[in-house]
């Protein structure tokens, strides 16, 4: 998989800090970050929203049976990184279930 590059700066600022391998918290839970969709298509198929330019890809930490999902939720005040994103390339590639 090549590591996710991120053009434009209001995408760069929704998303923030989180790409692949970071952990972040908010109210919501503890999130690691699986995948960094920025391909408007697979975005918007993802998240059921035809206006999504990104999407990541997460898994909440503090469920054992935390299964992954699509947030498209932005970066705000109430989010916090608890670790710093993967700068190398994951070894897996998420491939979304048929």
């Amino acid at each position: 998989m090549i590591p996710t590059v991120i053009s434009l700066p209001r995408t760069k600022a929704e998303v923030g800090p989180r790409g692949p391998g970071a952990i972040y918290q908010n109210v919501d839970g503890r999130f690691e970050v699986l995948a960094l969709i920025t391909n408007p298509s697979e975005a918007a198929q993802l998240l059921h929203r035809d206006s999504a330019r990104w999407a990541l890809i997460v898994r909440d930490t503090l469920r054992p049976d935390g299964q992954p999902f699509a947030v498209g939720s932005v970066w705000t005040t109430s989010d916090y990184l608890i670790r710093p994103a993967k700068t190398t390339a994951p070894a897996f590639a998420w491939a979304p279930a048929a």
